[in-house]
């Protein structure tokens, strides 16, 4: 077991520039709270409005101490167990030694967790911001409110079917009798669905995580410089049946057809269970008249666009990152960059500044992720090989 020596700690500056990183998405979440806390515009309502006149059920199907547990604590966990058991692969594990890897293993973990903190704060910041804004009624706010129907003219606030029927007009919130003030005022929360947004974020996340991180993509065909003429495509020769990595030959040709392949399914079930709990969590709220359909539709949108964004912006794509994430930002560009500046990674590395321990002068890795991991050697113009991508490939997993 490494000794915390041996991790070799980047530079403060670096550290300090990461807790702000973790500091800000609690603060996300921080705002999401305060919203919930303050109450929501009540759009005025009618009392003859059947799409609001659903029965009232104490209990939900899905609580939201169950949709914490389902979309925050449980990817966490499983994250955290991902990233102790299997990152890096075996293959990297054999070849490295154990300060690398585990400081590969604390990275990938630290940001798996930023990513879904990100998600999830994003998402409940924007999703309580929106139901105060809107204050749209719940299809059973009826039951919650217990208008009072002997005096309607008291809280009329417009509309024009008066000649026709009394109780054709729009009323204020006023007009609820109901005891529990807490319940009538969240019947004014309907848009967007917050089960929904919070857990396609936490869960859609997880999915895209485990994709990730065990290679789970519809086969594509990488830019290689490999063979796309017909004749290859159609009939391999007898000579030209190895695998796509084979590296003995460097002319040989490598049919289409050959240079990727379907994942095992059983990998397929494992990124849609997630998926699938979101979907039903999602589902719930219209069966509990808890939602509309748009409002459980918008809340997922939300989800779902939180969950891709934030794994995009601490992870390589899936198809292209083998499974990694982005690396950690520099140490001088640690809180930010400049006008002409191109990226937060230069070369002044990510060590202390008085100090050239934490580089390694081949490479130009950082004692964060380690020198060699991802198989990536020092920055050049030149553009690599399609047998050096193949062996890169190969030594990454």
């Amino acid at each position: 077991m490494p000794t915390l020596r041996a991790f070799q700690l980047p530079s403060k500056r670096l550290i300090l520039s990461y807790v702000l990183d973790w500091i800000v998405i609690i603060a996300i979440a921080g705002v999401g709270g305060g919203f919930n806390r303050i109450g929501p515009y009540r759009r005025p309502f009618s009392l003859v409005d059947l799409n609001i006149s659903y029965p009232y059920t104490e209990n939900d199907q899905v609580s939201w101490w169950v949709v914490l547990i389902v979309a925050l604590i449980g990817p966490g966990v499983i994250i955290f167990l991902t990233c102790l058991f299997f990152v890096p692969g075996p293959r990297a594990i054999r070849t490295h030694p154990w300060s690398l890897v585990w400081r590969r293993k604390f990275w990938e973990w630290n940001t798996g967790w930023m990513g879904l903190g990100l998600s999830l704060a994003t998402a409940f910041m924007i999703t309580e911001g929106l139901k105060n804004l809107f204050g749209k009624p719940r299809p059973d706010l009826l039951a919650r409110c217990q208008p009072d129907v002997d005096n309607i003219e008291q809280y009329v606030v417009g509309g024009y079917g008066q000649d026709i029927s009394p109780k054709w007009v729009r009323v204020s919130a006023a007009i609820c009798m109901g005891p529990n003030t807490d319940e009538i005022t969240d019947g004014f929360r309907s848009f967007p669905s917050g089960h929904s947004s919070f857990a396609w974020a936490g869960l859609l996340y997880l999915t895209l995580f485990v994709c990730s991180k065990f290679a789970i993509s519809i086969p594509f065909l990488p830019p290689r410089a490999y063979s796309t003429d017909s004749k290859a495509v159609a009939l391999e020769a007898k000579r030209h049946d190895r695998l796509p990595l084979h590296e003995d030959d460097e002319t040989s040709i490598i049919p289409i057809r050959n240079q990727a392949a379907a994942p095992p399914n059983y990998l397929l079930v494992l990124a849609l269970v997630p998926v699938g709990t979101a979907a039903y969590i999602a589902s719930t709220r219209y069966s509990d008249y808890r939602h509309h359909g748009i409002d459980i539709f918008a809340g997922s949108l939300i989800g779902i666009a939180t969950a891709w964004f934030s794994f995009r912006w601490y992870h390589l794509p899936i198809q292209q990152g083998a499974g990694w994430a982005w690396g950690a930002r520099s140490r001088d560009r640690a809180f930010g960059i400049g006008v002409g500046t191109g990226n937060y990674v230069g070369t002044e590395g990510w060590g202390p500044a008085k100090s050239s321990q934490l580089r390694d002068e081949e490479s130009g890795r950082n004692g964060i992720l380690g020198p060699g991991l991802d198989g990536q050697q020092a920055v050049s113009n030149e553009a690599p090989s399609a047998d050096s991508l193949a062996r890169k490939a190969s030594t990454d997993r």
